[in-house]
C-alpha cells in the first residue's frame, strides 16, 4: 500500500512537471513573437553627448542628458572586466543567458535569509532589461527577460554582449557606461584606474544611487570590499593584492563636471553652432567639435580677466556681506544650519562662500562648506577693514557672526576677504593672419552670467576707434607728420545729430598745433574731430565699413571721431587685425572641424588667409603707417605701461568713453590681436580716472605676457612705396637737418621748410598784385 502511494505521488509530480513544461512552452510560443527586435543591439546607437575640444584635443565642454563614452571591450582593462564578472555574473562565459545554478543558489540564499537579498539576473538578462524592458518586479517581466536573454545569446557573441553591457549600464551621476563613470568619479581614463577603483566601479550596477561614492563613500567602500572578496574567491587576485586594494585611499571627485580649462563661453558657442544644424540630435549623436582655442591662451585670458576685475573691484571698496544667516535657529544643529545655508550659495571658481563665526578688527573666523573653519588675519582683512570697525554700526555693511562673506586665497595661500564683483569684462585673442580665435573669455564667470560680451555686447569703443578715422585720413592725403590744431571746439545740435556739443580732451589740456602721430599717441580728441571734419563724415562712415563695422551703427556725425558708435569686441579684433596683417579682412572662426561619433569629418571650415584668399581692404602702406603710429601709443603715449613687457613689436590704442562708462585696450603683435574691455552690463560710470590705460590695459598685458612668451620679436618691414624723411617736429615739414625721421608714402612727401616759405611769399604777392590791378 505504501509503495503504491509513492508511485501515485511520483506520477502526480511528473504530471505536474509535464504540465509545467507544456505551460512554459506554450507561454514561450505565445511570448516569443511579441519580443522586440534585437536591432537596437545589433545596430547599437547609444545616446552620446556633444563634446567640445580645444585645439590640442582637451575636453572643454559636454552637452547631453547622458554622459557616455563608448569603448571596445578589447580596450577594457582585464582587472575591470574581472571585477564586473565577480560582482555581477562570474559564470557569464559558461551559461547560455540564464544561469540555472545561480538561480538555485540565489533561491536558497533568499530562503535561508528570510527575504529576497540576492538576485539571479545574468549580465545578458540585464542587457535585455536595460534595452527593452522595465524594472518592475513581476513574473511576466522576468519570463520575458529570460527569453530575450536566450535570443541575445543566440544572436551575439559573449564579448559583444559584455561590450553592450559595459557601455549602456547606468552608474550614477548621469554617467552611462564604465568609461564615463571612470571620468566622473575619478577623473581618469579606464587604462589609468587601479584595482581599488575598478572594484568601486564594478560595485555600482547593483544600486548606483545607493553605492555612489560621491553621495555615500562609506556605503560605496562596503560594496567595493565585497567585490574585492569575490575577486579573491574566484582567483582573480591574490591575498596581497586584496590587502593592498583594501587599504588604498580613494580620491573621489566631488565636482560633477571638470574640464581641462575654463572655456564655458566657447563651449556654448560650439553648442549653438551644432544645434543650428542638427537640432535635438545635437545632444545624442556623439558629435565632436574641435575648436581653435589653445590651452595656454585660454588659461592666460581667463586669469587676466579675473584678475583685472578683482583689481578694479578692490579699488572701489567693500560693499559689505552678501547676506546674514541666523545661527541660533531652534531645533537645528549649528553645523547643519551652516551647511544648509552654504548649499544655496554658488562659488565662483576660487572665490568661495563662508559664514562668519566670530569677528573682530584683528581676526575673522569663518565656516567653509564641508566643515573647515578658517581664520583670516592681517592683510587678509584690509579690504573689509571698515566693515569690521565698530563705526560700521549694526547695518548691512557690518561683518558679524552669521554674515555670509566671500573669501579667496592669494598666490601665497593666505585667505583674504573679497567680494563678488558687479563689473563685467571680456577678452578675445585672434590670429591676425587667418582669424582663428585663440581665446575667448566672454565675462567674469560663465556660471553666473552666460551673456557673451565678446560676441554680443554692443558698446561704445571710445578712443580705441580713432585709428580707423586716422587710417581714413591717410587715404585722403594726410601723413603722420601733418600738423593739426589741438584747441577747443563747439558744435551745434545740427552738426552732432543730437545736442550742442563742447568736446574736451582728457584732463582738459590742449597743445595747439600738433602732428598726427603725436596726437594719436596722446589720444587728442580735438585733433580727431578736426581730422574727421577735413575728410568728411560721410566718407569716414563708408570707410570704416571696410573693416566690417556696420555703418548704421556709426552715424555720419562728428562724435564718430571719438567712438560714439556701437561695436562688439570681436568686431574690434577683426578691424585691428587688418592693421597687423598688412591690410586684409579676415573672418574670425573658432571651429576647426566637426566629427560624428565614428570620427568622420562632417564640417571643416576653410579660413581665408591674409595675403592669399582674404580681401585687401586698405593699402599695405596705410596698415604699416598705422602700426608705426600705434607703436608710439605704447612707447610714449597713453599705453606706456605696456613697455613693461619688454617688446618693441607691440601696437595698440586705449579707449575710454564719456564719463568713464567703457574702458578698452585694443592691441596687437604682428601675429596676434587681443581686445580687452571692462564695463557694467547696465552702463554706468566705472569711476573717475578708470581709463582704458588703467582698467583695461593691465588685462591685455597679463594675457600678452603669457601668450607671447618665447615668441621672437617681430619686425615690421616697410612695404614698397614707403620712404623716410627728416622733419622738423614742430612744423612737420622736411628739413635737411631735421631732428626727427618720419615715414611717408613716396608720393606724399611734405614740402621742405624753405619751399613752404617761398609758397607763402608768392601767395601774398599774388594777392597784392590782384588787389592793385585796375
Amino acid at each position: 500500500m505504501l509503495a503504491r502511494w509513492w508511485v501515485y505521488l511520483l506520477a502526480a509530480f511528473l504530471a505536474l512537471g509535464l504540465i509545467g513544461v507544456l505551460l512554459t512552452g506554450f507561454a514561450a510560443l505565445v511570448t516569443i513573437p511579441t519580443l522586440p527586435s534585437l536591432e537596437a543591439l545589433t545596430d547599437y546607437r547609444p545616446k552620446i553627448p556633444l563634446r567640445v575640444y580645444s585645439a590640442e584635443g582637451l575636453l572643454i565642454g559636454e552637452f547631453g542628458e547622458e554622459r557616455r563614452e563608448v569603448v571596445k571591450i578589447s580596450s577594457v582593462p582585464e582587472r575591470l572586466k574581472q571585477a564586473i564578472l565577480a560582482a555581477e555574473d562570474d559564470r557569464f562565459y559558461q551559461h547560455g543567458g540564464v544561469d540555472y545554478p545561480g538561480i538555485l543558489r540565489a533561491a536558497y540564499s533568499n530562503f535561508t535569509s528570510g527575504g529576497a537579498r540576492q538576485g539571479a539576473s545574468t549580465i545578458t538578462m540585464q542587457v535585455a532589461r536595460n534595452f527593452f524592458l522595465t524594472k518592475e518586479k513581476t513574473l511576466t517581466r522576468k519570463f520575458s527577460e529570460a527569453l530575450l536573454a536566450f535570443k541575445i545569446e543566440h544572436s551575439l557573441s559573449k564579448d559583444e554582449i559584455l561590450e553592450l553591457y559595459f557601455n549602456q549600464i547606468y552608474l550614477g551621476q548621469r554617467a552611462y557606461g564604465f568609461a564615463a563613470a571612470s571620468q566622473v568619479y575619478f577623473g581618469k581614463s579606464l587604462e589609468k584606474i587601479n584595482l581599488a577603483e575598478a572594484a568601486m566601479l564594478a560595485g555600482l550596477p547593483k544600486a548606483p544611487s545607493r553605492f555612489n561614492p560621491v553621495v555615500n563613500l562609506k556605503r560605496a567602500k562596503t560594496r567595493q570590499l565585497y567585490v574585492l572578496r569575490r575577486m579573491r574567491e574566484l582567483g582573480y587576485i591574490s591575498d596581497t593584492a586584496f590587502k593592498e586594494a583594501e587599504k588604498h585611499p580613494l580620491q573621489v571627485k566631488r565636482e560633477s563636471q571638470e574640464f581641462a580649462m575654463h572655456a564655458g563661453f566657447v563651449a556654448e558657442m560650439a553648442r549653438q553652432a551644432v544645434y543650428e544644424r542638427h537640432r535635438e540630435d545635437t545632444y545624442t549623436k556623439g558629435f565632436k567639435v574641435y575648436t581653435t582655442i589653445r590651452r595656454l591662451d585660454q588659461d592666460a585670458a581667463y586669469n587676466a580677466v579675473r584678475q583685472a576685475v578683482m583689481d578694479y573691484d578692490s579699488r572701489h571698496g567693500y560693499r559689505g556681506p552678501e547676506a546674514f544667516i541666523n545661527l541660533t535657529q531652534t531645533g537645528q544643529d549649528r553645523e547643519e544650519i551652516l551647511e544648509d545655508a552654504l548649499q544655496e550659495v554658488t562659488d565662483s571658481d576660487d572665490i568661495q562662500a563662508a559664514v562668519v563665526l566670530a569677528a573682530s578688527t584683528k581676526s575673522v573666523k569663518a565656516y567653509r562648506r564641508g566643515g573647515e573653519i578658517i581664520e583670516i588675519t592681517g592683510d587678509g582683512l584690509k579690504f573689509a577693514q571698515k566693515s569690521l570697525s565698530s563705526k560700521a554700526g549694526s547695518g548691512q555693511q557690518y561683518i558679524r557672526p552669521g554674515s555670509l562673506i566671500r573669501i579667496r586665497k592669494n598666490e601665497k595661500g593666505v585667505w583674504h576677504i573679497v567680494q563678488l564683483p558687479q563689473v563685467e569684462a571680456s577678452l578675445v585673442a585672434v590670429n591676425s593672419h587667418d582669424g582663428a580665435i585663440r581665446a575667448i573669455v566672454g565675462g567674469f564667470d560663465f556660471n553666473r552670467n552666460q551673456f557673451n560680451h565678446v560676441m554680443q555686447a554692443w558698446r561704445q569703443p571710445g578712443s580705441s576707434f580713432k585709428p580707423f578715422i586716422y587710417s581714413a585720413s591717410l587715404e585722403k592725403g594726410f601723413t603722420p607728420a601733418t600738423v593739426v590744431n589741438d584747441a577747443p571746439l563747439s558744435f551745434t545740435a545740427e552738426e552732432t545729430g543730437s545736442d550742442q556739443w563742447d568736446p574736451r580732451n582728457y584732463e582738459d589740456t590742449y597743445e595747439g598745433p600738433v602732428r598726427m602721430r603725436e596726437a594719436l599717441a596722446k589720444s587728442k580728441n580735438l585733433v580727431s574731430i578736426r581730422i574727421l571734419q577735413a575728410i568728411d563724415v560721410q566718407y569716414a562712415q563708408d570707410y570704416v565699413a571696410r573693416f566690417g563695422f556696420d555703418p548704421k551703427l556709426h552715424p555720419a556725425y562728428l562724435p564718430m571721431a571719438l567712438g560714439a558708435g556701437s561695436v562688439t569686441p570681436i568686431q574690434m579684433a577683426v578691424g585691428y587685425a587688418a592693421f597687423a596683417n598688412g591690410g586684409f579682412l579676415v573672418t574670425p572662426y573658432f571651429i576647426q572641424r566637426i566629427e560624428d561619433e565614428r570620427g568622420n569629418i562632417l564640417e571643416q571650415p576653410k579660413p581665408v588667409l591674409a595675403g592669399e584668399s582674404a580681401k585687401q581692404i586698405i593699402d599695405p602702406r596705410n596698415a604699416f603707417l598705422m602700426t608705426s603710429m600705434m607703436q608710439d601709443v605704447v612707447q610714449r603715449g597713453t599705453a606706456t605701461r605696456a613697455k613693461q613687457l619688454g617688446r618693441a613689436d607691440l601696437a595698440g590704442k586705449t579707449g575710454t568713453t564719456s564719463n568713464y562708462v567703457d574702458a578698452w585696450f585694443c592691441g596687437y603683435q604682428a601675429d596676434l590681436v587681443a581686445i580687452a574691455w571692462i564695463g557694467f552690463d547696465n552702463p554706468k560710470s566705472l569711476g573717475n580716472n578708470e581709463t582704458g590705460g588703467r582698467a583695461a590695459l593691465p588685462m591685455w598685458m597679463s594675457y600678452m605676457s603669457k601668450a607671447l612668451k618665447g615668441v621672437p620679436t617681430a619686425a615690421y618691414t616697410p612695404p614698397a612705396g614707403i620712404t623716410t624723411a627728416k622733419i622738423n617736429p614742430e612744423t612737420g615739414l622736411r628739413e635737411a637737418h631735421g631732428t626727427m625721421t618720419e615715414y611717408f608714402l613716396e608720393e606724399q612727401l611734405p614740402p621742405e621748410a624753405n619751399d613752404k616759405v617761398d609758397e607763402a611769399i608768392k601767395s601774398v604777392e599774388d594777392v597784392i598784385r590782384e588787389f592793385l590791378s585796375p
